[in-house]
């Protein structure tokens, strides 16, 4: 029966092969699906946490040993030798003194002095007191009124510094004397020159204080007051109060400027184009204005966005207007401090007064008629930097509209005056006020060859257009400068100092009693360009004394700055300097 059972297993078996192998080229396909991802764990190893006994029937003990020191004392007889440091040979500080005195004489008759002292008081206290005086009593060649001019200066301030803030007060005295030498060629006889009062006197006293804070929102403050008269009943005041605030914000800062600004005065001559001196000439300006400002700092850039608030009155003819000029600038570094790019565009009411006008014209005639100019804006970009470590440039080109701009041009001859002074012989200068807009062009470059030789050269273009189509009177369309210093050794210095100015226009007439309308008789001018030289040397006897020669206009030409106004040939002044402590 077993053998049965046996054999039909075999045969059954046999027969599923068979059957297999029939079927195993269609064995066919089946998914497996994986619905958890394997994380496999790691048991903890299993740690001994207690110290195995030693189960030691001998255990030893460790012998407590002691050491001691058995000093033998040694003779010995070495001295070791003292070194002894190497020193640097130093240059003896330069000695520094507290004041000096400067005095020299030249041809033709010209002298100068100064005086200058600065003395601590304590260790926050300083007093400073100066003198200044340039003069000249020689008369210009082919000049038929005398030439001769002085300025005398004289100035004191007080200054104390503390922790965190700084304030001082200053006075100032000045005295000028010039001459309306500038007589038209020919146009009259010796009889009239002989009856000329060409002398006039200038008289200026000022006084003013300061204060500037650290780390305080206020910054600072100043208030300046200055009378000036002349020797014809002519008088001015002006008074000038500024103050500034800065607030620092995250990244910027927000300042606050403040301004007030009053000229007033009176000319006791009416106009040199009246026939008839029936009347003076009296002005009253004001104007309080306010300029906010943001200042942006980003790595390479520098940006201030402002505007300027301006409220300005004329109050001797009752008109008030209200401006707003823009204040902005900004400059990036391009290549460092190879090349840095600035621009901006800016305006301002700018105020004039006699003073300024006798600064920059000491021959005008006191019968002035004064305004502020409207600077609408002065847009200019720019380019400056580093050439070579030692070669530094400045490139800029600007243009500006101004309203009011004052304009120098001769006052005519008025033969129905018969004033004190003689001013109304075609020898003074009037203000002529025109819109003007102007395109400049300025470059520069200065050489600093080494810490004993410096060199600069500029120049600059200007292209004028005129409200009234006349010229720009007596405003040149060329400038340009030169200037050298050099520290030959320790004792001998000298230095250059080249300037030109180009062609410039003006114009004369006469005064006619009752004058056709619409018919001038006026004669133009046209000033020659001129060139000037001046240059010095001197030497240095010790730490105290110094002498010195000095030369002017060295080319010797008679050129005229102001039409009728020849100047002064070669001159040559010689002096010495002397510094003390006193």
């Amino acid at each position: 029966m077993s053998k049965h059972i046996y054999l039909l297993v075999v045969i059954f078996g046999f027969s599923q092969l068979v059957l297999a192998q029939d079927e195993k080229d269609d064995i066919g396909t089946e998914t497996v699906t994986v619905t958890k991802a394997y994380s496999p764990t790691i048991s903890d190893a299993f740690k001994i946490k207690s110290m195995p006994n030693l189960n030691d029937s001998i255990v030893l003990q460790k012998k407590k040993i002691e050491y001691s020191i058995f000093s033998v004392p040694v003779a010995s007889t070495f001295t070791p030798a003292k070194g002894k440091a190497s020193t640097v040979k130093k240059l003896p500080p330069p000695a520094l003194y507290n004041s000096y005195a400067t005095a020299g004489l030249g041809n033709p008759g010209n002298a100068m002095a100064k005086f200058y002292t600065s003395r601590a008081i304590n260790r926050d206290e300083r007093l400073d007191l100066g003198l200044n005086h340039n003069s000249s009593r020689a008369d210009i060649d082919g000049v038929d009124l005398e030439s001769k001019y002085a300025n005398t200066t004289v100035d004191a301030s007080y200054s104390k510094r503390d922790r965190d803030m700084n304030w001082g007060a200053d006075i100032g005295l000045q005295h000028q004397l010039y001459n309306w030498y500038g007589l038209p060629e020919g146009a009259y006889d010796l009889a009239t020159i002989n009856t000329i009062d060409e002398r006039q006197n200038y008289f200026m006293g000022e006084i003013g204080a300061h204060i500037n804070v650290e780390e305080a929102y206020f910054k600072n403050a100043n208030l300046t007051y200055r009378r000036f008269w002349d020797a014809v009943e002519s008088g001015e005041n002006r008074a000038i109060f500024k103050t500034g605030f800065e607030f620092p914000l995250e990244e910027e800062f927000f300042g606050i400027n403040i301004h007030m600004d009053y000229v007033g005065g009176s000319f006791a001559n009416a106009d040199v184009n009246s026939p008839t001196n029936d009347g003076g000439i009296d002005y009253s300006n004001f104007q309080v204005g306010i300029n906010p400002t943001l200042r942006m700092l980003r790595d390479d850039l520098t940006l201030d966005l402002g505007v300027n608030i301006v409220y300005g009155m004329d109050m001797e003819n009752s008109e008030n207007n209200f401006y707003i000029y823009p204040a902005v600038a900004a400059s990036y570094r391009l290549m460092d401090e190879t090349v840095i790019a600035y621009g901006g565009i800016k305006g301002e009411l700018r105020q004039n007064s006699y003073y300024g006008f006798v600064a920059e014209n000491p021959y005008v005639s006191p019968t002035l008629d004064i305004l502020p100019t409207d600077a609408q804006y002065d847009a200019y970009i720019g380019f400056k930097g580093q050439l070579l470590p030692n070669l530094s440039y400045n490139i800029k080109g600007s243009y500006t509209a101004e309203n009011r701009r004052p304009l120098f041009n001769l006052n005519p001859q008025n033969d129905f005056r018969n004033d004190e002074k003689g001013y109304y012989y075609g020898n003074s200068f009037e203000v002529f006020y025109d819109d003007i807009k102007t395109l400049g062009l300025f470059g520069e470059l200065n050489v600093d060859i080494n810490r004993n030789f410096t060199l600069g050269v500029n120049a600059e273009v200007y292209d004028y257009d005129t409200e009234t189509n006349n010229p720009a009177w007596n405003l040149p369309n060329l400038r340009g400068s030169l200037f050298m210093d050099y520290q030959i050794d320790e004792q001998w210095y000298m230095g250059v100092n080249l300037f030109y100015i180009g062609e410039r226009e003006d114009f004369s007439n006469t005064v006619v009693q009752t004058p056709t309308p619409g018919l001038t008789d006026a004669t133009l001018i046209t000033l020659d360009s001129y060139f000037d030289a001046n240059a010095h040397v001197g030497y240095r006897v010790n730490d105290q004394l110094s002498i010195f020669l000095k030369g002017a206009n060295l080319s010797n030409n008679s050129y005229q700055k102001w039409a009728n106004f020849p100047v002064q040939g070669f001159q040559l002044l010689g002096g010495a300097t002397y510094k003390f402590d006193f």
